[in-house]
């Protein structure tokens, strides 16, 4: 079954800033932002256990657990097992250090291994508080994480993980099975196996305004041609095109920063939100199934649905274009 017929709609919701990322947000506002998605009619929620150690799955199943299972599309990560004793040492988070140093204090097992595998599914489904996963995707065996040693864990990953999945998918316990990582090299690899394939792949960060000419080169089209699909994480590029002034879960660089400035003069000039621009962008390839900004309080929600719907002009998307802010290989929506 392919991703499109899976999931329930364009916009999902993401949990990465539910295990406080960045910062520390209260039990009651995390429970809030939860309640306000489903409110506005999301029925898509992408989880981790490595969110905070367990934090996010912890949070988001105190609001979906109380929720007909049938009613939504629920996913989560392997790759990590969240340890019943505390962490001692500093983790080491390879490029995204201190993502997550206000979340649950476990200790996390980072492996990739069949067993492992098992082990952190029967975790997310307790601290979830259902019953089945839908989607399951391999948690960050990429370059960002791992440095050159990121083959290895693939390795791992693909003598474990993979074939983990593709049992329980054969078996009917969860429907679909892909990466979720943030870059495009482990899917390009994955693509090229002569093994059983994923049914999509979450990509978070590489295909967004800022940051879109890679993927097109090579994954987008190995997708195409496989049908297989994308969830695109992190469409406002960690926020900057969102308000924010992170970009890759750090202080945006200048070059970054005139870039957004020079998108949002564009924006402006159309009477338009560059937040809006930021999603349709990310939703117009024809492989992408949904996108899942990620939210820590109501109003963001609000903000995400408004952008999905806002009319945007077809000559905002032409001048984007001709002002060589967008590749030329990029599909806009409406065909501009």
């Amino acid at each position: 079954m392919s991703l499109k017929e899976i999931l329930p709609g364009r916009l999902g919701f993401g949990t990465a800033p539910l295990g406080n990322m960045f910062r520390a947000i209260a039990d009651e506002d995390a429970r809030a932002t939860v309640e306000a998605a489903w409110d506005q009619g999301i029925r898509y929620y992408d989880t981790a256990p490595f969110y905070g150690a367990g934090l996010a799955e912890e949070r988001l199943g105190q609001v979906l657990s109380t929720k007909p299972r049938n009613s939504y599309v629920l996913s989560s990560k392997v790759g990590r097992v969240i340890l019943d004793e505390p962490e001692t040492n500093v983790p080491d988070f390879g490029e995204k250090g201190g993502l997550f140093e206000h979340g649950n204090p476990n200790k996390i097992l980072h492996e990739w291994t069949a067993d492992a595998t098992e082990r952190s599914i029967e975790g997310s489904l307790k601290r979830l508080g259902v019953d089945r996963l839908d989607i399951v995707w391999v948690h960050d065996i990429a370059q960002d994480f791992h440095g050159d040693l990121w083959t290895q864990k693939f390795e791992e990953a693909r003598t474990g993980a993979f074939r983990v999945l593709s049992r329980l998918r054969d078996e009917g316990a969860i429907k679909a099975w892909g990466l979720g990582v943030n870059r495009t090299e482990p899917i390009e690899l994955t693509l090229a196996l002569d093994e059983p394939q994923p049914d999509g792949f979450l990509l978070a960060g590489r295909y967004t305004l800022l940051d879109h000419e890679h993927a097109l080169q090579r994954l987008l089209p190995m997708a195409q041609d496989q049908n297989v699909s994308m969830v695109v994480g992190g469409p406002y590029s960690s926020g900057i095109l969102a308000g924010g002034t992170n970009f890759e879960y750090q202080q945006a660089p200048p070059e970054i920063i005139e870039r957004v400035r020079r998108l949002k003069a564009l924006t402006d000039k159309h009477g338009i939100s560059i937040k809006a621009a930021a999603l349709q962008f990310s939703l117009a390839h024809p492989v992408t199934a949904a996108a899942i900004p990620g939210a820590s309080r109501p109003s963001r929600i609000a903000e995400d649905t408004a952008a999905l719907n806002e009319s945007i002009p077809t000559a905002f998307w032409t001048e984007l274009r001709a002002d060589g802010l967008v590749s030329p290989a990029a599909p806009l929506p409406d065909g501009a």
